[in-house]
């Protein structure tokens, strides 16, 4: 779990927690993650067991066919994450499609199948620009479970809110390529007014 929800949970300050982390004094076992530190608290945590039967499937997304090369690498790091993880055979699904509507073939078929017990995608916009919390929970009440690896995104609910949204507006404008490239414009300029 991340450091902040760590925090909220023992009743400790976040600034205090980075700081052990930072000085190496954490209680309990760490590892930072990109920008992201993130504590193994057993008392918290289960450990990954994989039902019997069920399948995990690592999917990979990018948006168009230039894209061909990000696709193998993200594939790359998606199966040594699972290995890591102790999974003994994970299935790489790949797809080239917008992240922006649901015609994903791919996705569309990992979801309606129940011996897929668990898909791990790098960042929560590889699986859906928006909503992708609604997918998370459904998968969730069926006894499914999706790991995003790299969860280092917009900590704020209104900011995340509102760069779906802008995205959304953008992408309507502009063309769905350009929608991503134009809400990171926008918000730098709201940042630096």
């Amino acid at each position: 779990m991340r450091a902040k929800e760590w925090a909220a949970r023992e009743g400790l300050n976040e600034q205090t927690v980075w700081k052990w982390c930072r000085e190496n004094r954490m209680p309990v076992p760490f590892e930072r993650s990109g920008s992201v530190w993130l504590i193994h608290d057993p008392k918290y945590e289960r450990p990954f067991a994989p039902d019997a039967g069920s399948r995990t499937v690592c999917y990979v997304r990018v948006s168009s066919s230039d894209q061909k090369a990000d696709l193998t690498r993200q594939a790359d790091r998606l199966k040594a994450f699972a290995i890591g993880m102790g999974v003994e055979s994970p299935e790489v699904v790949c797809e080239t499609g917008s992240g922006m509507d649901d015609k994903r073939r791919r996705l569309n078929r990992i979801l309606a199948d129940p011996t897929v017990g668990t898909i791990i995608v790098e960042h929560r916009d590889r699986l859906a620009r928006m909503n992708a919390g609604l997918v998370e929970s459904a998968l969730k009440a069926q006894g499914r479970r999706l790991i995003v690896v790299d969860d280092s995104e917009l900590d704020d609910d209104l900011v995340r809110d509102m760069t779906e949204v802008l995205t959304s507006f953008c992408a309507r404008l502009y063309g769905r390529r350009a929608a991503r490239s134009k809400v990171e414009a926008v918000l730098r300029a709201a940042r630096d007014a």
